[in-house]
């Protein structure tokens, strides 16, 4: 009986993603008609853009940098934590790694990893200081990330002035070029369809690691424990508030490192045009990734096709802000499909263990009344 409660919440576990994924293929069908238009020629417009390769590399290198904030969300996640504040911690990393690229030089095989430090302790101060008030303060990470996002952007925009650390070029204010020993080399995929970012490598090892450490360590343990429940984690002797901290603090880290495959592998500087929305889509994609790894992967992916692929939209006499209503349809059907499996889970398993309590019942009965008889 377990077996077969335990696989049919296996297959609705994988059917739910997928009628939610329909789900908001429906929708956006609904949407484009009452717009007057055609409900599926989009679809077949971004698909074909799928197959190109050049586009396939833009989505893969886009993925990179979601997937880098997706794990910074998840760890706060994790931790029942919702580091909203991953857009200022990367784009104030990125933007310290930048002065720090142009100002120092030192051999390659020192500068990367230079960089990638500065970055890392950059976003962990960020979101360290967020930390630090809900532990000491009491003060919800929401409120405060959100104070801090706010003020990162005043930070940069005051670290990138030409009479502080920033270079005018033209219209544009830029941190200057970083030195060449800073570029993180990339992936060739021929002429005309453009390199792949390396650091997207490094992105994929951080996931391993992200699933090695949760799952197979005491840190990994005493961080989901406490996520579930910080009086029970305290009463198995964690450190409930060390542990928020610790989370923050890796979280940013993480964060701090999602903007560095553009800045290492393309830009080579901080300027204006530097993508500034990275954090927010990794609060949608670690969501539809339910926190795993893999699925985070899936979702980094699935959301830089929208954004890649929509682009043609517009040459086509459609409106590439299809995509975002995609987004947000697909978001919102698998948030709740998510939800429904969980309500669906926990009373099948409610449902089991009266089952099971009953059945013993019964037994203890029977053994009961042969004592008596006997």
């Amino acid at each position: 009986m377990k077996n077969k409660f335990d696989k049919e919440r296996l297959l609705l576990g994988v059917s739910g993603p997928v009628i939610a994924l329909l789900t908001a293929v429906v929708l956006t069908s609904i949407v484009l008609l009452a717009s007057g238009k055609s409900p599926i020629e989009p679809y077949s417009i971004m698909f074909e853009q799928a197959t190109f390769s050049d586009v396939q590399v833009l989505i893969i290198n886009q993925a990179g940098m979601y997937y880098l904030a997706a794990l910074a969300v998840a760890i706060g996640f994790r931790m029942n934590l919702f580091n909203i504040g991953v857009d200022g911690q990367y784009r104030l990393a990125a933007v310290v790694a930048a002065i720090v690229g142009a100002k120092v030089a030192l051999p390659g095989f020192a500068q990367i990893p230079l960089l990638i430090v500065v970055a890392m302790l950059t976003g962990a101060m960020w979101a360290g200081i967020a930390g630090i008030l809900k532990v000491t303060r009491g003060v919800s990470e929401v409120v405060s990330t959100i104070m801090l996002n706010s003020i990162a952007s005043s930070v940069i925009g005051y670290l990138y002035l030409p009479e502080i650390f920033g270079v005018q070029v033209g219209n544009n204010k830029t941190t200057g070029v970083m030195h060449e020993s800073g570029w993180f080399p990339g992936i060739n995929m021929g002429e005309g369809v453009g390199e792949i970012y390396g650091f997207v490598v490094i992105a994929a090892l951080l996931g391993v690691a992200y699933w090695f450490v949760l799952n197979r360590t005491r840190f990994g343990f005493d961080l989901r424990a406490t996520g579930a429940s910080e009086s029970a984690a305290a009463a198995s002797g964690v450190d409930a508030k060390r542990m928020v901290l610790t989370a923050m603090l890796v979280s940013g880290a993480l964060a701090g490192l999602a903007g560095l495959p553009l800045l290492l592998g393309d830009t080579h500087t901080y300027s204006l045009t530097f993508p500034t929305t990275i954090g927010f889509q990794g609060i949608t994609i670690a969501l539809l990734g339910r926190n795993s790894p893999v699925g985070i992967a899936f979702a980094a992916l699935l959301i830089s096709w929208l954004e890649k692929a929509s682009q043609e939209l517009d040459l086509r006499g459609y409106d590439k802000e299809i995509a975002v209503i995609m987004q947000g349809i697909i978001t919102i059907a698998v948030v709740v499909s998510y939800e429904a499996v969980r309500v669906w889970g926990q009373r099948r398993q409610q449902r089991r263990v009266g089952i099971e309590l009953a059945a013993a019942a019964g037994e203890n009965t029977s053994e009961l009344k042969k004592e008596v008889a006997a």
